[in-house]
């Protein structure tokens, strides 16, 4: 199987009082390296995810750098007329 490609990783996520996603804890993919932790709002999310940018859920492996844990990717689902982020059920909250 081959290794999934990916523009960044969601370590953690912060939600809104109303439920919805606020922000995120990342990684982004720069060149052949993965930055410093990256703080991405919910609309900034979206608009990677809507460009084609492929971002999962997971968590770096400890005393390994750039190495991690891939988990499910996050994908964008419409419900009842609103953008709704899933993949992120098993990421830890902020």
């Amino acid at each position: 199987m081959a290794k999934q490609k990916l523009d960044g990783i969601v370590e953690a996520v912060h939600y809104a009082p109303d439920g919805q996603v606020q922000w995120v804890r990342a990684y982004e993919k720069r060149g052949p390296i993965f930055s410093d932790r990256v703080l991405i709002e919910r609309q900034a999310l979206i608009e990677k995810l809507k460009a084609g940018k492929n971002y999962a859920a997971g968590k770096r492996k400890p005393y390994l750098g750039g190495t991690f844990e891939a988990g499910p990717a996050l994908r964008l689902v419409e419900q009842d007329g609103k953008t709704v982020l899933a993949g992120l059920e098993e990421v830890p909250i902020f």
